[in-house]
């Protein structure tokens, strides 16, 4: 009769740190000093690269949107001026 061996479940902090590792001293050692197979690192990679390409778009939208404040805050600010010039005008007038 065979037992299954239970899967080990490494935390995203760890898997982290693995990749880095990977990068510094290569997957084979790594895989190696860690008793871990190369391809889970390869996979862990490649997701971790993905999740980085998905928020690339969120992060260029949340700068267009800082953009956009700033020129709308100016815009407002230059709409305060003329007013007060506009009124100033206006009294100096009669």
């Amino acid at each position: 009769m065979t037992t299954k061996k239970s899967r080990k479940t490494h935390t995203t902090e760890f898997k982290q740190e693995a990749v880095l590792l990977a990068a510094k001293i290569g997957v084979a050692a790594t895989a190696r000093d860690l008793d871990i197979h190369e391809s889970q690192i390869y996979d862990w990679r490649n997701k971790l690269q993905q999740k980085k390409r998905a928020n690339q778009p969120e992060a260029k939208i949340a700068a267009e949107l800082a953009k956009l404040k700033g020129q709308i805050s100016e815009q407002s600010e230059d709409l305060a001026i003329l007013k007060k010039a506009t009124s100033y005008s206006a009294k100096n007038q009669k």
